[in-house]
């Protein structure tokens, strides 16, 4: 048989140093007494756009014994590939999904952190794919699988991630050159080398280890117990002692993020609501401890709906703007311009506004249509300026007086609604009100997103209250996957028409 070139793609994203990678790895070939070729395909629709960056490396001296060069591929094949690297877990799946990782042959290094792409965001649902799954992917599909979060490697290193991946790489042992040839090969570069040769070093000694067993508690997904705190505002520290002292220890890690959520939110006195609507659903006789800790976990998402307050005070805070700085990566002699593309409506207009006022607003003639007029079109708020700021500031000021609020006084009374329904259901059937309680996931954003997640959640309660007893949790299930599955509620409408239960409902 002849010999044949090492043949490496590398699946990334911008901005990942993707391209620098295809460079070294060419570089070092070459360096090394290897013809080396490199070709890249850029990918649309992907995250920040993902790139398949291919390089093949032949021995110039077999090539000279053959009489002539190497005629070498452009494009990887499925089957044919000695070395995948995935700057991020996804494109790894992706790499798995395109069959250029094989178990008879591929080494497949990859980073685990996670960049969700556009889909996982949008989906109504919890749309993140599943890492454990993608793992195991890799693991059954590679000859050898190498993963690290490579991402927190290489900020530790004050780096980027494909220094790391060269490390890697290197550490991986599948390349016929030493560790002195690929440093050589990042010293010539002559840009950030130290940080790059640190990130490097640190990528080398990951993948020359086994890969660490996972703890036993990691891969049952069980959570410790948390540990009792000690509050110096004597406010929550009253409310962490209510959760200690009158709900069962499977609910409390959830009560305590409620509370954390919620004083963040609004402030000790809106926790102590949430704490008293769950303490009502808990006072039933052998109470539901699974039931109570999933409501608990729901009410404290609904009782934090995203409204115009609650978007200007996370884009005015300071651990915002830190986090931006880091992700960027400003430089000391550089200055930062934020941008906030903002679309009020008329809708998030009138539930600013106080109770009253936002219904006259609403259902009034001339002043509707002049304050519509306004709000056709979107407009830029620029928060790294005084102005932009300032004016973002104001709206996340009117938090002292959410309470008296339009979209407050809607919510709450949806939500004493939502409870009651569920205490009502426990009576007699608690995994039905289980699945009433998780039906919440479909409340959830703003704005038109918001509409219709109401809308397909106000249909599935109906169908709840018409059936009541005979429906069965599973029904409720299936409606509530068919709702969650698009956001046009295609699937949940189809689903409705086989259901005769629910059919004059819908």
């Amino acid at each position: 048989m002849s010999a044949q070139p090492i043949k490496i793609a590398i699946l990334a994203m911008g901005g990942e140093g993707g391209g620098v990678l295809a460079d070294w790895i060419v570089q070092l070939g070459e360096a090394n007494g290897y013809i080396a070729q490199t070709t890249s395909v850029p990918g649309v629709a992907q995250r920040t756009g993902a790139t398949i960056y291919y390089v093949e490396l032949y021995p110039r001296a077999q090539a000279e014994r053959d009489g002539g060069k190497p005629v070498l591929a452009l494009m990887p094949l499925p089957g044919d590939v000695d070395v995948v690297l995935a700057s991020e877990l996804m494109e790894a799946g992706r790499g798995v999904q395109r069959g250029l990782v094989t178990p008879d042959r591929t080494t497949l290094i990859a980073s685990t952190h996670r960049v969700y792409s556009i889909t996982e965001k949008t989906a109504m649902g919890d749309g993140r794919a599943d890492p454990r799954s993608l793992l195991a992917h890799g693991e059954s599909a590679a000859k050898r699988f190498v993963h690290f979060d490579m991402e927190q490697v290489a900020e530790e290193n004050g780096s980027v991630i494909s220094a790391v991946l060269f490390g890697a790489l290197a550490g991986a042992g599948v390349l016929p050159f030493s560790r002195a040839r690929f440093e050589a090969t990042v010293e010539r570069g002559g840009v950030g080398v130290k940080s790059s040769l640190r990130a490097f070093a640190a990528g080398f000694e990951r993948a020359a280890q086994p890969i660490a067993a996972v703890p036993e508690a990691a891969a049952t997904g069980d959570e410790p117990a948390p540990a009792r705190q000690a509050p110096r505002d004597p406010q929550v520290r009253a409310l962490l002692a209510r959760v200690y002292d009158d709900f069962p220890p499977a609910a409390r890690t959830i009560l305590i993020e409620g509370l954390r959520r919620l004083i963040d939110y609004q402030d000790p006195a809106y926790a102590a609501l949430y704490l008293d609507r769950l303490a009502r659903q808990g006072s039933r006789p052998a109470v539901d401890e699974g039931l109570l800790a999933e409501t608990g976990r729901y009410l404290a998402l609904w009782m934090s709906y995203e409204d115009t307050i609650r978007v200007a005070d996370l884009k005015t805070r300071a651990s915002r703007f830190d986090r931006v700085v880091a992700e960027v990566k400003v430089q000391g002699d550089q200055l930062l311009a934020i941008n906030e593309f903002m679309h009020p409506r008329l809708e998030e207009i009138c539930d600013t506004l106080p109770a009253a006022l936002g219904r006259w607003l609403a259902s009034s003639g001339a002043p509707r249509r002049l304050v519509e007029r306004f709000t056709r079109k979107g407009r830029v708020v620029a928060t790294s300026s005084l102005g932009g700021f300032l004016l973002l500031y104001l709206v996340a000021g009117l938090k002292r007086w959410r309470r008296g609020t339009l979209r407050f006084a809607v919510e709450n009374a949806r939500i004493e609604q939502w409870l009651a329904r569920i205490e009502a259901t426990a009576k007699f059937n608690p995994q039905l009100a289980l699945e009433i309680a998780q039906c919440q996931r479909l409340v959830k954003g703003y704005g038109d997103t918001h509409e219709r997640g109401w809308a397909n959640f106000a249909i599935l309660m109906a169908a709840a209250d018409q059936a009541g007893a005979t429906m069965a949790p599973a029904t409720l299930r299936e409606l509530r996957e068919a709702a969650l599955a698009d956001e046009h509620g295609d699937k949940l409408r189809a689903l409705l028409a086989r259901q005769p239960v629910v059919k004059e409902t819908a």
